[in-house]
């Protein structure tokens, strides 16, 4: 476990004892990483950020569709590249989902990691990344989108209340914006066309979900969604049988499983003539 400045990585990567090298980290960390890779003729695999769609179809029970999508969303205080940034719900239950989203997000308090209660949120990674997420919220705000609930930085440390957001113009710089950090977006959709749209109107790719009392026509919306991996009928799924990983902005290359183990490891051609 090394905790090596930049310098020191660039260098390990140069190293003739380095094959290739894989990254989980932002877009900028693995712009500066593959580059070294390349400048080398290494090999690299790259797990960024994504901003997730989580389409909700229909539900027989609005309040419970809204709890799992919300708790999913606060999983880490919002701090995971596959979390469900995007809540992209029909317009049918549109109005009592986002109600009941309001309603989780003031119930929830400060805490610490510590704590084993749900309903209790902890600082961000860093006051830096706290004072980010504000600024991004106030310019989503500014271009026309409306806080719900939540948006509000604390005076000192890296808490960042709980926020909901909804109206966010898909013409604005800030729908194309991942929020790492306790924000949910949420999008209202008519057709299952129009949910696959907004879906795939994104500079990401990472993971996603669909979510119908009908799931075949869950997995026909899922398979027309553009990310390296989607779930259907659940908040996600990971294993170390399974391949990880994105596409476009959200990186390249697999983790895990056995397109994982194969991205580092020599594919020899090995003939023998009789």
């Amino acid at each position: 476990n090394l905790f090596a400045t930049h310098d020191q990585v660039e260098e390990i990567i140069a190293d003739n004892r380095v094959h290739g090298v894989s990254l989980t980290g932002s877009e900028r960390a693995g712009e500066i990483v593959a580059a070294h890779a390349g400048k080398n003729l290494k090999k690299s695999v790259l797990e960024l950020g994504g901003n997730d769609p989580y389409i909700v179809l229909d539900t027989d029970n609005v309040a419970e569709a809204a709890a799992q999508a919300w708790w999913t969303r606060m999983s880490n205080t919002g701090q995971s590249c596959t979390s469900n940034k995007r809540l992209i719900v029909h317009e049918d239950i549109y109005d009592e989902f986002v109600e009941e989203l309001v309603k989780l997000a003031a119930q929830m308090t400060p805490g610490t990691p510590d704590d084993r209660d749900a309903a209790k949120y902890c600082p961000l990674s860093s006051r830096e990344a706290a004072e980010r997420l504000a600024k991004q919220i106030e310019k989503a705000s500014s271009n026309g989108a409306t806080v719900r609930a939540g948006g509000v930085l604390a005076d000192a440390g890296a808490y960042y209340s709980p926020t909901v957001l909804t109206d966010i113009p898909m013409d604005s710089e800030s729908f194309h914006e991942e929020f790492f950090g306790p924000v949910a977006s949420v999008y209202k959709f008519s057709t299952d066309e129009e949910a696959v749209a907004i879906a795939n109107d994104s500079l990401f790719g990472l993971g996603g979900s669909v979510f119908s009392t009908d799931t075949q026509r869950a997995q026909e919306v899922a398979l027309q969604v553009e990310t390296g991996m989607m779930a259907v009928n659940a908040p996600g799924t990971a294993g170390a049988e399974m391949p990880f990983g994105g596409i476009q902005r959200s990186g390249y290359g697999r983790e895990l499983g056995p397109l994982g183990m194969d991205e580092f490891v020599n594919k020899q051609l090995f003939f023998v003539a009789n």
